[in-house]
């Protein structure tokens, strides 16, 4: 039996897998290294992703944890405008003192090919002052997308996993994050979100890390499992990929293309700082040139005293009087620390450059500004990245 698929102009002619291929196909998969992976693992289908919703509600039922009106008056204008909803009318000069009520916002992920009818988790966060939600039920409340379309309701029993406790003198104890809490299934799809997967014409493969060798050998596991011509890498993240125009036709090939293992490109060299929490990450690939490295630092300490200066005895007639002085000592020590070779005809590896690092026992930030002036020196072979 034989399958058409339609690209512009070009018609491509794939058999369908036998016995025979479909072995074929196996233990060429079997047969790859072990730090293949599958394609499941390092692609995603373009246009196939989830959806972020967000909807403003209220959570009741709280124990005198809620939000304080007089300084979240929108959570007694939003109760007032349920209230009308249900023909309870509240006169606009009365605003209830209310403890059990607070308004939140949700938000959830709504992930593709979701269906009416189906659930998916939400997480309700408190806007104003509550101090906590915990044993509350959320109204039902829209979930709207980016358009301002409705896509799913909320509603359901608040699950908190943090709590505190307040005694009478003011003294507090908290917990986690009780202002937070996640309703699982707490949300009923309502409208399904078109994809580009049902449409007729190629699918695209994106990479999740972009890697031009990767992108090809992709393209070229693609079109050795299937055949020549069905998978075109189009530039470092992206493969196009024939399909069949069947809708089942194409689920099954899908799946058989997210099996396919294949061994991603190695990344490039580099060297990942945080300077917040002095993190060091250096890539296997580095390599560093023959440099000669010396670093010490220099520590600057101030210090500040105060003396009395009293004046001798029968002087205070003579106007003398007792005064304050400021004193002030400035210190400046620094390490005797010996200039050391780093690298050789070909650049160190990256045992090397520990081994080195080790030795002369460098903090972290003293080896990120060591790696720094190797970078501005030109002996650094890796991107220095500072995050």
């Amino acid at each position: 039996m034989m399958m058409y698929l339609q690209a512009g102009k070009m018609m491509l002619s794939i058999k369908r897998l036998r016995l025979p291929g479909l072995m074929a196909a196996l233990l060429l998969c079997a047969a790859l290294p072990a730090a293949a992976e599958r394609l499941k693992d390092i692609t995603s289908i373009a246009g196939v992703r989830s959806n972020h919703l967000v909807g403003y509600g209220l959570v009741i039922g709280l124990d005198g944890s809620g939000d304080s009106t007089n300084s979240a008056p929108f959570t007694v204008q939003s109760l007032k405008s349920m209230l009308a909803k249900f023909g309870v009318v509240v006169p606009p000069d009365i605003n209830p003192s209310l403890k059990n009520v607070a308004a939140v916002m949700i938000h959830a992920e709504l992930p593709p090919f979701a269906k009416p009818g189906q659930t998916i988790d939400i997480t309700v966060s408190s806007i104003a002052n509550a101090k906590s939600l915990r044993g509350g039920s959320l109204l039902m409340a829209p979930l709207k997308g980016v358009d301002g379309q409705t896509y799913a309701i909320a509603q359901g029993n608040m699950v908190v996993g943090g709590f505190g406790a307040e005694g009478g003198d003011g003294t507090s104890v908290t917990v986690n994050i009780p202002s937070v809490g996640r309703i699982p299934n707490g949300a009923t799809v309502e409208r399904e979100v078109p994809t580009p997967f049902s449409q007729a014409g190629p699918l695209v493969l994106n990479l999740k890390t972009p890697d031009f060798t990767t992108a090809m050998r992709v393209a070229e596991q693609i079109n050795t499992v299937v055949g020549d011509g069905t998978a075109l890498p189009i530039d470092s993240s992206s493969v196009q990929v024939q399909s069949p125009v069947n809708q089942g036709q194409k689920v099954a090939f899908l799946a058989m293309l997210q099996a396919i293992e294949v061994t991603p490109g190695e990344a490039p060299a580099r060297v990942i700082i945080n300077a917040r929490t002095g993190t060091i990450v250096i890539d296997s690939h580095v390599r560093v040139m023959p440099v000669a490295v010396s670093h010490g630092s220099i520590t600057v300490s101030v210090s500040e005293s105060f003396d009395v200066s009293q004046p001798r005895a029968f002087t205070r007639s003579r106007g003398a009087q007792t005064v304050v002085t400021p004193s002030s000592e400035v210190a400046i020590t620094q390490e005797n620390s010996p200039m050391f070779l780093m690298g050789g005809k070909s650049g160190v590896a990256l045992k090397d450059v520990v081994r080195a690092v080790n030795k002369i026992g460098a903090a972290p930030g003293d080896l990120a500004s060591i790696l720094e002036a190797l970078k501005q020196a030109g002996a650094l072979r890796a991107e220095l990245i500072v995050i």
